[in-house]
C-alpha cells in the first residue's frame, strides 16, 4: 500500500508538472517569443520562466519519487499506473475550465479499466 501512494504522489507530481509548464507557455513573453523566427534568444526565455522552470523541477522531483516504486515493482505492474495521471491532467483541467468532451472522457475511462486490469493481474 506504501508503494501504490508514492506511486500516485509521482504522479500528481507530473500532473502539477503539466500544469505549471502550460502556465508558462501561455505567458505574454513566451508567447511573443514563440511567435517569431527560432532564435538564440528563444530557449533562454522559455526556460528562464519560472512556471516553465518550476513544471521542469516538478517533472525532475516526480522521477526521483517513481525510482522508488521502480525499486519496489515491476515495471509491468508500475509503468500502467502512470495512465492514472491521464484522468486527473483531465479532470484538473475541467476544474480549470478546459472543455472536455464525451470521447475524451470514454477515452480516459478505457485507460482507467486498462490500469484496473493491470493492477489486479
Amino acid at each position: 500500500m506504501q508503494i501504490l501512494l508514492i506511486a500516485i504522489f509521482s504522479i500528481v507530481l507530473s500532473v502539477a508538472a503539466q500544469f505549471m509548464l502550460k502556465l508558462g507557455m501561455s505567458s505574454l513573453d513566451v508567447k511573443q517569443v514563440m511567435a517569431g523566427p527560432i532564435t538564440p534568444r528563444l530557449p533562454w526565455i522559455v526556460l528562464t520562466n519560472k512556471f516553465v522552470f518550476a513544471g521542469f523541477a516538478l517533472y525532475g522531483f516526480g522521477a526521483v519519487v517513481w525510482l522508488k516504486v521502480l525499486a519496489s515493482w515491476d515495471v509491468s505492474k508500475a509503468y500502467p499506473l502512470v495512465g492514472l495521471g491521464f484522468a486527473l491532467t483531465v479532470l484538473v483541467g475541467m476544474l480549470l475550465g478546459e472543455t472536455v468532451t464525451a470521447f475524451r472522457v470514454l477515452g480516459i475511462l478505457l485507460i482507467c479499466e486498462g490500469v484496473w486490469l493491470v493492477a489486479n493481474s
